[in-house]
């Protein structure tokens, strides 16, 4: 036993290591799902007035030479379905980030990889799912101010849409994790997606902007839209003065300018989202908790501007339509000064031209650099980077006064206590005799130890790893193996005990325990072993090992992924009363290991604070009796057969944990 224990912390720890090294990244930080960002980008073109629109028509015409087949006819189609052939503009803020590391990467997928088409598809049909669900306001303790109170049916209503929403985005997060497996650690590899923190209440957005750009500024998403929408001006420029460029290096640029900018704006997008305007300090827990907790609940938010009133933002899965327009508008503007610089007009201010401007989409990889590099005449472009960055959110403070309250989410190592109840049904008794069935009731007290990575793909995740060790006592069967009223309840078929119980869950891909055994893999193919570990976090590729989210609970079939096991009489004898050949009653002492193994799970209750969680859940659970041995001498030197005792129960528990 001893052995095994050891073997299985360490086993732990290598998958706990692998867990967070492969999956290391602050939660989901998508800021808008993939239909989403492609929606914005789609306003953002019906924003350009007429003049604006036909260069961007002329200038995507130019582009998409020589890629007709890749690369859709209109460049914001608003009318496309889920049989698309091709990839438009509006997707390249879609694509950019959450599923390519640079524009010149993206480029390539949508020139060459098959696999982005069914991305897309998988996307508009979460769009389909979504847009059938309202995104509702969450009851607040001043409502009975405005006479406005929720009913039983209204507050069931709102469960059953979240359980909806939770279900629809975990079956999209699987759809794209198997076509794309680089999605979930791509996308969190840093904080590229986040706003960083003002360091001082009373920064202006201009100095702000400095900071966020300087070479030893951890990245962040007003950097890199800074950075890709500069590389985009750049080539504008380029086009607007160079003449003498042939048709063919024309095309090259256009294409390259507009994908430096479908870039660029995947993450201006993110500035609107309000999980990513509450900035990223903090360790993982409390990043990804903040987060989910905003683009859910909302933000409000003053623009840099500060307008007279502020304005209030959700997240991802969760976009309105007063939060498409916002972004919208701010995209438009940044757009517009791309068409402006190609086309030369005036805007007042200068437009920088470098002769030696490549002419090839930007290759500074997001996903890689945890800081950026000196950005060569960024100065040059501070007044459009002005005219975009003051329409957006400003960030909460860092760690200082007045400060953003901060949400943890269950990521991360924990201790806990988990009591439960049980009651089983056996099939008899230790004896071949014993054929009648009865029933035990079991009580368990257990101090538990573990890593939670519930909500690494959001709450509908299944990512808990732990090892428990604990107290169990079970009554005596209600089967009897005499009817003799001297013996009394001595007759149990099973007698009542109490021993050291032990318990481990971690989740699985395919088999349980298969990510130990394939752990090697994360050495020669990261992104293969990082796929499996991220899936089974998120419930294992089987689809019926996937969580349900509904307006009740969570049901979840589970078998694999938990085990429990008690060693009666290891620790004390216990004895078992038979009747010998001769029909004399004898005391025999007896060993088992009941093992137990989860079938099915209903969570009806789960709630988390800043640092702990508490839930109730019912599982539905198979288990196993096994003595030691396949036979016991009695006291008349005569010997019995022992058989295995099978059984069926239902188990309440109720599971804390501190984190």
């Amino acid at each position: 036993m001893i052995i095994s224990c050891k073997f299985f912390f360490k086993s732990c720890q290598q998958l706990l290591f692998i867990f967070v090294f492969a999956l290391c990244f602050s939660g989901t930080a998508h800021a808008w799902v993939y239909s989403e960002h492609r929606d914005i980008a789609l306003r953002a073109v019906e924003y350009l007035d007429a003049e604006h629109r036909a260069d961007f028509n002329r200038l995507w015409t130019d582009g998409r030479s020589d890629q007709e087949s890749r690369l859709c006819e209109n460049a914001a189609d608003s009318e496309r379905g889920l049989e698309a052939d091709c990839i438009d503009w509006a997707a390249y803020s879609a694509i950019a980030g959450d599923h390519s590391c640079s524009s010149r990467e993206m480029l390539s997928f949508i020139f060459n990889e098959d696999w982005l088409l069914d991305v897309d598809k998988a996307s508009a049909q979460l769009k389909i799912a979504l847009a059938n669900i309202p995104v509702e306001e969450l009851d607040s303790d001043y409502s009975h101010l405005s006479g406005r109170s929720s009913t039983l049916t209204d507050q069931m209503q709102k469960q059953k849409n979240r359980a909806m929403r939770l279900n629809a985005l975990r079956i999209a997060d699987i759809k794209l994790l198997n076509l794309d497996p680089q999605y979930a650690s791509r996308a969190n590899s840093n904080t590229a997606h986040f706003l960083i923190a003002r360091p001082v209440s009373n920064i202006t957005g201009r100095e702000y902007a400095k900071i966020a750009l300087q070479p030893d500024s951890e990245i962040n998403a007003i950097g890199v839209y800074a950075w890709y929408h500069i590389k985009a001006l750049k080539k504008a420029s380029h086009l607007a003065n160079a003449p003498q460029l042939s048709t063919k290096q024309r095309q090259m640029i256009s294409r390259s300018m507009l994908a430096d900018e479908g870039f660029a704006l995947h993450f201006l997008q993110d500035i609107f989202a309000a999980g990513h305007v509450a900035g990223t300090w903090g360790e993982v827990s409390q990043r990804l908790g903040t987060h989910n907790y905003y683009n859910q609940h909302g933000l409000e938010v003053y623009t840099w501007k500060k307008e007279e009133h502020p304005v209030v933002l959700m997240g991802d899965a969760h976009i309105r339509e007063q939060d498409m327009s916002l972004a919208a508008k701010s995209i438009s503007r940044s757009l517009q000064q791309v068409l402006d610089f190609a086309m030369g007009r005036d805007t007042g201010y200068p437009h920088p031209y470098n002769p030696l401007t490549s002419s090839e989409a930007e290759d500074f990889n997001v996903c890689t650099h945890n800081h950026f590099l000196q950005l060569a005449d960024g100065i040059n472009y501070e007044i459009p980077l002005t005219e975009v960055i003051i329409h957006t959110p400003m960030p909460g403070l860092g760690t200082a006064l007045g400060a953003l309250p901060r949400f943890r989410s269950e990521v991360g190592p924990f201790v806990g206590l988990a009591g439960s109840i049980d009651s089983r049904l056996i099939d008899g008794g230790f004896l071949d005799t014993q054929e009648e069935n009865g029933y035990i009731t079991g009580l368990d007290l257990s101090f538990r130890a573990g890593f939670g990575m519930d909500d690494i793909m959001g709450e509908s995740g299944d990512g808990l790893v732990f090892a428990s060790i604990g107290f169990r006592s079970d009554s005596a069967s209600s089967n009897n193996f005499s009817d003799s009223p001297q013996i009394g309840s001595l007759s149990a078929a099973v007698p009542a005990r109490s021993n050291i119980s032990t318990r481990i869950r971690m989740p699985f891909y395919l088999f349980p325990t298969d990510l130990i055994w394939l752990s090697p893999l994360y050495l020669f193919n990261e992104a293969a072993y990082t796929n499996m570990a991220v899936t089974a976090g998120n419930g294992g590729l089987i689809p019926w090992q996937q969580g349900i989210a509904t307006s009740i609970g969570r049901f979840q079939f589970v078998l694999g992924r938990e085990m429990g096991a008690t060693f009666y009489g290891w620790r004390e004898t216990d004895y078992l009363l038979i009747a010998s050949e001769n029909n004399t009653l004898n005391f025999t002492n007896i060993k088992s290991v009941l093992i137990d193994f989860p079938i099915l799970e209903y969570r009806p209750f789960r709630s988390f604070s800043s640092n702990q969680s508490s839930s109730v859940m019912f599982q539905l659970y198979s288990s196993v009796d096994i003595p030691q041995g396949n036979s016991t001498t009695i006291l008349d030197g005569s010997t019995q057969q022992l058989d295995d005792i099978w059984s069926i129960g239902i188990r309440m528990v109720f599971d804390w944990r501190h984190y």
